[in-house]
């Protein structure tokens, strides 16, 4: 099975979760995108729906739904989302697309976190996949120098403006051994909107494919 089947088959079984009348929150990326193609066969559950990207409104869009905005329906029922890497404690890394401060708003908002990823995403120690900061671009440079301090190698995404308006750097090379503590020293970096580090909100269920079928962890 190939790594589009087996995200396929994370999906898929997502859509187990969404119970008639969900406020349902909706991610971005590869995996998410399949999603969304599914929905549509189950839009009588569906109340309301949000998204955490622009690229995922206009596919929700094509698909038929009204989607809303978070200040309009207060808390949901329900985040799927996928991820870049996931350790067993279903602590993330997420921002490979660019999207993980609207990302984190949805997931923190969400009454349960379901994120679906292939086999290839769950691994012993998070920071194997470079480690996204969304940062305003005046304070670029700034976080660049503090993540050197950390023993990272930052790098700025060239070409890509992020859908607030800001830039991101993509932090390689670093061992990430307590996820929290990481969150919280990066998050108090004056400049950073975001990290794509999800350890203080992780998932609540991560379903995970793979070629004998999709497999379910929970925290």
């Amino acid at each position: 099975m190939d790594a589009s089947e087996k995200k396929r088959s994370a999906a898929k079984a997502a859509l187990e979760f969404i119970e008639p009348g969900t406020v349902l929150g909706v991610g971005t990326g590869s995996t998410v995108n399949f999603l969304i193609e599914m929905l549509p066969s189950i839009r009588d559950r569906i109340e309301r729906i949000v998204s955490s990207s622009r690229a995922s409104t206009k596919l929700l869009q094509e698909q038929g739904f009204d989607v809303a905005t978070l200040n309009e329906t207060g808390d949901i029922d329900l985040y799927i989302d996928g991820a870049d890497e996931s350790n067993k404690r279903l602590q993330l890394i997420k921002g490979g697309g660019g999207a993980l401060t609207r990302e984190k708003v949805l997931a923190t908002s969400a009454r349960r976190f379901v994120c679906i990823v292939d086999d290839t995403k769950l691994v012993g120690m998070l920071g194997s996949f470079p480690l996204p900061i969304e940062v305003l671009p005046m304070a670029q440079e700034l976080v660049s120098r503090r993540m050197l301090k950390m023993r990272g190698q930052p790098i700025w995404r060239e070409d890509f403006v992020t859908d607030n308006g800001n830039h991101i750097l993509d932090v390689h090379n670093l061992q990430i051994t307590i996820p929290l503590d990481m969150e919280a020293r990066i998050n108090a970096i004056p400049g950073v909107v975001t990290v794509g580090l999800f350890a203080d909100r992780g998932a609540d269920i991560l379903l995970v494919g793979s070629d004998s079928g999709v497999r379910e962890l929970r925290t």
